[in-house]
């Protein structure tokens, strides 16, 4: 299990910067108020499924930059979070082509989840991909784990979960799974071998 952001998917593809580094002077949108107003009050219920993106970020473009549509704002969130670690990313071809399966594990909304697999390629590069809005949880939920594990079939002790989250980390060895804390310079197969996988 693969988490996306901070691990396999690091920043804006030209420099590998924040997302949002640039927001302001892009679209006029300052990050605190997108904070403020979006993220913060709504982003749990969206992040889960429980609400679609569309409606609660055009409400809050409205107030905040009326001339930036939500379809704008979310096609400049998508492509501007979007390089590929390389050297992650041929770990995960070695690991398939020895017969392993890897599956993404991700807190994503639905129109971001499509966007990874579909647009930006990853899905013939994965197994599948288990997300939040997907399941009804996100990480660090216990019911994530669970949910994933049942989807794919395989007895938790033999799940390997490899996150920059310390949070999501912790809580996957808790619910059986193995896991690593992904950090910079690390490489997959260094890691895996340290659990004899």
């Amino acid at each position: 299990m693969l988490d996306v952001d901070g691990v396999l998917v690091r920043g804006r593809p030209q420099d590998g910067a924040h997302l949002f580094t640039d927001l302001e002077r892009d679209l006029g949108i300052m990050v605190s108020q997108l904070q403020q107003e979006f993220f913060k009050p709504r982003w749990a219920e969206i992040v889960t499924g429980k609400r679609p993106i569309e409606p609660d970020l055009s409400e809050v473009l409205m107030r905040i930059a009326p001339n930036v549509s939500a379809a704008d704002l979310m096609e400049y969130w998508f492509r501007n979070d979007s390089r590929i670690d390389q050297d992650v990313l041929l770990s995960v071809r070695g690991l398939r082509a020895r017969g392993n399966r890897v599956f993404l594990a991700t807190n994503q909304e639905h129109r971001r989840a499509d966007y990874l697999m579909n647009e930006m390629g990853l899905g013939p590069e994965v197994d599948g991909i288990f997300y939040s809005a997907a399941l009804g949880h996100r990480k660090p939920s216990a019911d994530f784990y669970a949910l994933a594990t049942d989807a794919c079939g395989s007895h938790a002790s033999s799940i390997v979960l490899i996150d920059d989250t310390p949070d999501n980390v912790v809580a996957a060895r808790e619910f059986g799974w193995q896991a690593i804390h992904w950090q910079d310079g690390m490489r997959i197969g260094e890691e895996l071998a340290r659990l004899a996988v």
